[in-house]
């Protein structure tokens, strides 16, 4: 049978909006497609390097972008389907393939005809006559091209080469080990004693979660952050949160065929070995060089501006939880399965806020409608939903988004609850980026993704969310309207394709529009009466917006410290990775018995893949910028001003990468960044008299 015919990966995808074909593929597919869809891609660029012509922006960089349409079609399916609904078969296909698309992304890169071309233009791109978008899409391959070691010699390329196939292997490993360890893992609440505390809202999602694992009766505890952060915020019994938290931190971290340990220290001797092929003393020097930050030194400033602050923080917080606790008779040193139990008490107490007084007002589907509501003030999108598009899983909803006057803008998918084949955490991805110059001047449109693992309501329930939840379903809907909004017309730097220390500012800046008593008057409502959020309830939210922020800051900055620290390492011998993270806490004073967020051996941010290696900092970095540019809003007198949301949706959700990321803030904001709205949004500094 014809490979073509037969392979529904190779067959145009003549289906609604053009989306994969979900039903008809099958995790053997794509072996074949990616060999044929490799075999594609070289022919293209080997047919630019050989062009007789000497080298134009329009025959070598232009038509770099246009190659390899139909492997990036296959690769984003691949990985999109590997993260949110994968199979036994699926990751042993990930696994087989890892090293293969390693080794094609190495021939690409390495293709010294093409980078030969790709250099003369580089160095008379002054002469070329180039507009901004097209000089900056050369400088970003070029920069491409030379981290990924085209300018190595041929000895140095193959090395090279093997260690970056082996850097896939293992960052597929890392992942699949941490999705095993979540899979396997459940808590079974036996009976009333096991529920103590639990208020209804976590007893329904622990019991959809038994029903959902074919328990007939009782509840479960799964390893779903959405599920587990509860339970340890409202158990009364602080054995069990003692087994949930220790379950949940040590993801990764078992002797067997699951342990992340080995595979860290392998990975940080691979990356010293990376950076040094560049010249650089260290991988996290190698990662930054293209970064916002551009330095250890610039990274090490900006944690050590809120290290202090936050530590004084957590001990200020840390007397007040041991005094309730020894108000309440339990005589106990404060460890990290109690913070959340405690500091949740004293958040009822000092502000009258009750957790399961708040979630009846956050059911999901209205907090989606919120979504699409600012998404419409501030950029005339709309979301048309369309429930008979098929796609890889039941819960998943498509959506049509159009602009103002009617006109296609994107695709957009949200799935949004946990599964056992789904791995943890909250992202957004895209299964096409937008561009515009296609042969006869065609346009593509982005189709994105936003994945979250909410513990889903049981049937005829709706999700509840909390405040918390409800931050990161528009913490990624940033994330996706940078990808649907994009407006560029080269893909190299289309949507999210920007540095990695910008990436979060679109996504941290919309997390702001949740909290604007406005959307929360018009979308907060009862899921039975469907009466609006009280006045009295929006006030104890924003009077408590500040609480446990020392607790919140300290365990990020912390993981964002052992990540620089890990990747800072200069010698190839890499200690017990357990230990060395001990140690780095250790000598930074971090709080005892608060945890981090994130653990070497289950830092998927870092290890399963290398996008935040040396860089978990930039949320952070963002959140100076987000932080900054909301004060623009502020200043305005209103969240939905037409000139401030134009500006912002034409420079940061807008431009991609066509501009250099502190040119495009300066456009929007009209003046550089301060930190100090940063420090006052998270309570490390006196508010603003």
């Amino acid at each position: 049978m014809n490979l073509v015919t037969s392979n529904p990966l190779l067959q145009p995808w003549d289906t609604p909006f053009g989306l994969p074909p979900f039903a008809d593929i099958r995790a053997e597919h794509f072996a074949p497609a990616f060999e044929q869809a490799m075999r594609e891609q070289l022919a293209e660029v080997d047919a630019i390097a050989a062009d007789p012509e000497p080298p134009s922006f329009e025959n070598t960089v232009a038509a770099l972008d246009r190659s390899g349409r139909l492997y990036a079609r296959i690769e984003s399916l691949f990985y999109n389907l590997a993260s949110s609904e994968t199979t036994p078969a699926l990751q042993a296909a990930e696994t087989a393939l890892a090293p293969v698309l390693a080794a094609h992304s190495n021939r690409l890169y390495m293709h010294r005809g093409l980078f030969a071309r790709l250099d003369v233009l580089y160095r008379e791109r002054d002469r070329l006559g180039l507009d901004g978008e097209q000089r900056r899409v050369l400088e970003r391959f070029h920069t491409d091209f030379v981290r990924a070691g085209a300018q190595l010699d041929p000895k140095a390329q193959r090395h090279y080469a093997g260690l970056m196939e082996r850097l896939a292997e293992l960052g597929t490993q890392f992942g699949q080990n941490v999705l095993a360890d979540e899979s396997a893992y459940r808590l079974d609440l036996r009976g009333e004693a096991d529920l103590a505390g639990l208020p209804g809202f976590v007893r329904d999602a622990a019991r959809q979660a038994a029903v959902e694992r074919g328990l007939a009766e009782g509840h479960v505890i799964t390893l779903s952050r959405s599920l587990i952060v509860p339970f340890l915020t409202f158990s009364a019994r602080r054995d069990l949160r003692e087994q949930a938290w220790r379950a949940w931190t040590s993801r990764g971290e078992h002797e067997g065929a699951h342990d992340n340990r080995p595979i860290v220290r392998e990975m940080l001797a691979l990356r010293l070995a990376q950076a040094r092929a560049h010249g650089q003393a260290c991988y996290a020097d190698y990662a930054l060089a293209d970064s916002m930050a551009g330095t250890r030194a610039n990274v090490q400033q900006l944690l050590d501006q809120a290290w202090g602050p936050a530590k004084a923080c957590v001990e200020e917080e840390r007397d007040a939880l041991q005094a309730l606790a020894q108000s309440l008779g339990d005589g106990l040193r404060m460890d990290a399965w109690d913070w959340r139990y405690y500091a949740e008490k004293l958040r009822q107490q000092r502000y009258g806020l009750d957790e399961a007084e708040v979630k009846p007002y956050f059911a999901l589907d209205r907090m989606v409608e919120a979504l699409f509501d600012c998404a419409q003030r501030l950029f005339g999108l709309r979301f048309v939903l369309q429930p008979e598009v098929v796609t890889y899983h039941p819960d998943v909803k498509v959506y049509d988004v159009r602009d103002a006057e009617d006109r296609p803008v994107g695709v957009f998918l949200h799935d949004n609850f946990a599964r056992p084949s789904k791995r943890s955490g909250a992202w957004m991805s895209s299964y096409r980026l937008q561009s515009r110059h296609l042969p006869g001047g065609g346009a593509v449109l982005p189709i994105v993704v936003n994945n979250n693992n909410f513990a889903k309501g049981a049937p005829g329930e709706p999700t509840l969310l909390s405040f918390d939840d409800a931050s990161t379903l528009f913490h990624e809907f940033g994330h996706g309207l940078h990808g649907l909004l994009s407006d560029v017309r080269y893909e190299r730097v289309s949507g999210t394709s920007v540095l990695r220390d910008f990436v979060e500012l679109p996504s941290q800046l919309f997390e702001h529009w949740l909290a604007e008593p406005q959307v929360l008057r018009r979308h907060a409502r009862h899921w039975r009466s469907g009466e609006p959020i009280p006045e009295a309830l929006i006030a104890k939210l924003k009077a408590a917006q500040q609480f446990n922020q020392g607790y919140e800051t300290a365990r990020y900055l912390g993981s964002a410290l052992v990540d620089l620290a890990a990747h800072a390492i200069t010698t190839p011998e890499v200690p017990d990775v357990v230990a060395f993270e001990a140690e780095v806490l250790a000598r930074a004073g971090a709080p005892a018995g608060i945890g981090l967020n994130h653990r070497l051996p289950n830092f998927q941010h870092v290890f399963a893949g290398a996008w935040y290696a040396a860089g978990y900092y930039v949320y952070l970095w963002a959140e100076v910028l987000e932080a900054d540019g909301y004060e623009a809003f502020v200043e305005a007198g209103d969240p939905f001003d037409a000139g401030l949301a134009q500006r912002l949706r034409r420079y940061i959700y807008g431009s991609g990468n066509t501009l250099e990321p502190t040119q495009a803030y300066l456009a929007f904001r009209g003046r550089a960044a301060t930190v100090e709205p940063m420090l006052r949004q998270r309570g490390l500094a006196p508010a603003r008299a």
